[in-house]
């Protein structure tokens, strides 16, 4: 049985496989896993990553959203 995963929003504690930088950018990948990205590495890899991927959770937005609403 496969149980689909609400998308959550990845926190200080999510960190970046390529360098350990805070992740931005989560991919599920077809074959199982999860590959976590910072902004940085995620753009680099990203082509790449989308014939792979079952899913790409993109948060990058979260970089320009200012906090003095």
């Amino acid at each position: 049985m496969t149980t689909a995963l609400a998308p959550s929003e990845l926190t200080a504690a999510d960190r970046c496989d390529r360098c350990g930088a805070q992740a931005y950018i989560r991919a599920r990948l077809a074959s199982g896993g999860e590959l976590l990205f910072c902004a940085h590495h995620g753009r680099e890899h990203l082509d790449r990553l989308r014939p792979l991927a079952a899913d790409i959770d993109d948060q990058t937005d979260r970089l320009h959203t200012s906090s003095s609403s």
